[in-house]
């Protein structure tokens, strides 16, 4: 049978599948607009899965604050491109709405109320699409955020004192200068210690005394606390102060601090073009 024009524009309203998907479910289903709504769905779960194991470390971060807590959701796409698409925009922005209606605390409530909306964004963008994680702070008397325009890097401080502007000034240096922890006495052992070995083996090739040594080595060290920790490093605001005076100064102190990037510690692999092009013609 014939499909119209105007069958195809309604179906694609309705669901925001490409034009070409709705007038194939149309034909399918002789021109029967329930039907075909059915059978795009089912597409849109079948392409989902398909597309599921495809790497998705671009995106976007959904935050969403209230009065005592922060709430930081990653949306995962294969591409800026898609991350830019107003489908997936307003997908985003409706994961925000849910949050800002919802008391959610594991990610695994948002991807089951998103399930269907998922798959058919899925199936219009033609990329894979994750709901990855949610950060989630809720402590301390002040919470800052900090949200890059990019809004793929944010971060969320929470402090112990009753300053609104003090948190969100903490939330952008972390953003900056990504501390690794807030305090000395968190960072890991073992990561320390693999920094003091490098240390010592580059002060054994000094050939100096062992008690200068010693203070080449504890010298390094401390450095190397001060570049990674919160409260040592020096403020972005104010690189003459450190982070620590300004929370003496202002009678704070850190209780909590989250640096989310999209993407981070997703495993990318790396392509060949031309590699893939000429596979791409041979066979």
């Amino acid at each position: 049978m014939s499909i119209s024009a105007s069958q195809v524009k309604e179906l694609r309203e309705m669901t925001g599948v490409g034009m070409m998907e709705c007038k194939k479910a149309l034909v399918e289903t002789e021109g029967d607009l329930e039907k075909a709504i059915d059978l795009l769905r089912s597409n849109s779960s079948l392409k989902a899965e398909k597309k599921a194991s495809r790497v998705a470390a671009d995106g976007t971060l959904v935050v969403n604050q209230t009065s005592s807590s922060v709430t930081v959701v990653e949306v995962n796409t294969e591409t800026d491109f898609a991350a830019k698409d107003e489908k997936f925009q307003n997908f985003c922005n409706n994961i925000k709405s849910y949050l800002a209606q919802n008391n959610v605390h594991a990610i695994d409530e948002i991807n089951e109320a998103f399930a269907t909306e998922r798959e058919t964004l899925v199936q219009s963008i033609g990329e894979n699409i994750q709901i990855r994680r949610m950060v989630q702070v809720a402590e301390g008397k002040s919470i800052g955020t900090y949200l890059h325009t990019d809004g793929k890097l944010a971060a969320v401080v929470a402090i112990d004192a009753d300053n609104a502007d003090l948190a969100k000034d903490l939330a952008m240096h972390v953003a900056a200068s990504n501390p690794n922890c807030i305090t000395a006495e968190q960072v890991d052992k073992e990561l320390l210690a693999r920094e003091r070995a490098i240390y010592e083996a580059q002060a054994a090739e000094s050939g100096k005394d062992p008690s200068i040594m010693e203070k080449m080595i504890d010298g390094k060290v401390n450095r190397f606390l001060s570049e990674i920790t919160l409260v040592s490093q020096a403020f972005v605001k104010n690189p003459d102060q450190t982070v620590a005076a300004l929370l003496a100064e202002k009678n704070a102190n850190v209780v909590s601090m989250s640096r989310i990037k999209v993407g981070e510690g997703i495993e990318v692999e790396k392509k060949d073009f031309a590699a893939e092009v000429a596979a791409q013609l041979k066979s």
